[in-house]
């Protein structure tokens, strides 16, 4: 079985789907070859790093013709798709329940292709969990953006001229992204303060010195898979109001907050961006899956009265470097999860709960009940 790896043809995606550390752990797994597209990761990269590590370097069509099982970040296009053999196996980020059309072409080119999205928030899986490891990252990064573009520093700094007090800093949205955020604000000296729907998430806040806002929503809770359930018209005003008050008062504002399948809620209105201070900037995590913030625009920083709001988008491409080191070891573990090593190849394990639920079309068709409902 021959291992293929592409670079990917979206604008300003920076990350790779391995690196020549993951090459050379492929390689234990002695699979027929391992193929990397001419230019992977030339920002980070060379074609001589993969070489060394014992992947061969080919043109991008040449790649696509001999794969048995691809990996990239995010899906191929109809020309990558009909250059592969069918029942070819894919293995990327596939954001299903947004790009379905994406989907339906690879049912229709008889592709075999597992969504690392849909891969199961379990014990077992956790080493394959690639949206916390991304998110993780881009909570760090929207910290930094924020101290970039923020007209205040972020620490206490005393000085001849008087005490500089820290800048205020509230996140909304305790999960991965979230904590990181808690941790990295925090670790830069200012006062961070924290909301979730999630009661069980306040003590995880503490413990990184932020204060936990508590609102008194009632029933809330979380799924099965650790995300925030959606919340009722009431509980939503009675979130906004409480938001609006710690927005006004912050100097920086950061939103995670996201449903998975569904398009993110507005949760920072036009009219809360109109209460904040000029000079304050809030970043929108969720920007690439409908925005938590209205008037953000996706890839752009804009400026509505003074408050700058960034959507810039693929936050943890910001980090590339660490970004497709973390991205290629959940993609190695899935591998090495489903790798017959008696047979050298990789195997369909219908059995086994990660694999059926991150499979996503296969012989013609989209199998997974998630996507498919």
């Amino acid at each position: 079985m021959n291992i293929t790896i592409l670079a990917d043809k979206r604008k300003n995606e920076s990350r790779v789907a391995v690196t020549p550390d993951i090459i050379k752990k492929l390689t234990m797994l002695k699979p027929g070859a391992i193929l990397v597209e001419s230019g992977l990761g030339k920002t980070l990269f060379t074609d001589s790093n993969f070489e060394k590590a014992g992947a061969k370097i080919s043109d991008r069509e040449t790649c696509l013709k001999q794969a048995n099982l691809v990996l990239t970040v995010h899906p191929l296009n109809s020309d990558d798709l009909s250059n592969l053999a069918p029942n070819t196996i894919t293995l990327s980020y596939m954001d299903p329940f947004m790009n379905k059309e994406t989907v339906k072409a690879y049912a229709k080119a008889n592709v075999t292709s597992l969504c690392i999205e849909l891969v199961p928030r379990t014990t077992l899986a956790q080493k394959m969990d690639a949206l916390s490891s991304q998110a993780s990252l881009a909570g760090y990064v929207a910290v930094l953006m924020a101290a970039n573009e923020s007209s205040s520093i972020l620490p206490m700094m005393m000085t001849p001229s008087g005490t500089i007090r820290p800048s205020k800093v509230f996140i909304i949205g305790a999960g991965v992204a979230g904590l990181q955020a808690i941790a990295t604000a925090k670790r830069l000296g200012a006062r961070v303060e924290a909301f979730d729907t999630r009661p069980v998430v306040e003590e995880q806040v503490h413990s990184l010195g932020a204060k936990f806002v508590k609102v008194d929503l009632g029933d809330t809770g979380q799924t099965k898979d650790g995300y925030a359930k959606t919340l009722t018209d009431d509980q939503l005003t009675k979130q906004k109001d409480v938001m609006a008050k710690h927005c006004a008062k912050a100097d920086i504002v950061i939103t995670t907050a996201q449903l998975f399948g569904r398009k993110a809620p507005i949760i920072v209105t036009k009219e809360m961006v109109q209460s904040m201070k000029p000079g304050s900037v809030i970043v929108d995590l969720a920007i690439e899956t409908g925005g938590n913030v209205e008037g953000a625009e996706l890839g752009k920083t804009v400026l509505v009265n003074g408050v700058s709001i960034i959507g810039t988008g693929n936050f943890p491409g910001q980090v590339s470097k660490n970004a497709s080191e973390m991205y290629a070891s959940n993609l190695y573990y899935f591998i090495e999860h489903f790798w017959n090593k008696d047979l050298n190849t990789f195997t369909l394990d219908k059995n086994d709960a990660i694999l059926k639920g991150a499979l996503l079309t296969e012989n013609g068709q989209i199998v997974n009940e998630q996507v498919k409902g």
